[in-house]
């Protein structure tokens, strides 16, 4: 995946753990992930990550990573690859999109134990 990815899963590791979430640019800065497009570069490898839990089975792991915009959800390019990969349904905000997250947040703090 990345250069960065071990200190990106020790960072989603205790996000998980202290059960809350940080934003992209929150979570690019404490993985200390290389400019130049530091922001695109940890979506992609946010991406890589919920196409491997979801193909195993498991949390993903990127719906820890939030906008800063309303509500705290995961930016549009999570809910369309959640879509693509037969996940979710709904649109990229709004009630569908918060149940969502918030039903990844939940399985991701039941089973944080397990994750990594």
């Amino acid at each position: 995946m990345t250069e960065f990815l071990p200190r990106l899963l020790d960072a989603l590791a205790k996000l998980a753990a202290e059960r809350r979430t940080a934003t992209y640019r929150d979570l690019a800065a404490r993985v200390q992930v290389p400019s130049p497009h530091t922001i695109h570069k940890l979506t992609l490898a946010l991406e890589d990550l919920l196409r491997e839990d979801a193909a195993a089975g498991r949390p993903l792991l990127a719906a820890l990573a939030v906008s800063r915009r309303p509500y705290g959800l995961p930016g549009r390019g999570f809910f369309l690859l959640a879509a693509e990969l037969g996940l979710y349904t709904g649109g990229q905000d709004g009630p569908e999109a918060r149940a969502f997250h918030a039903a990844e947040l939940s399985r991701i703090f039941e089973a944080q134990h397990d994750l990594i």
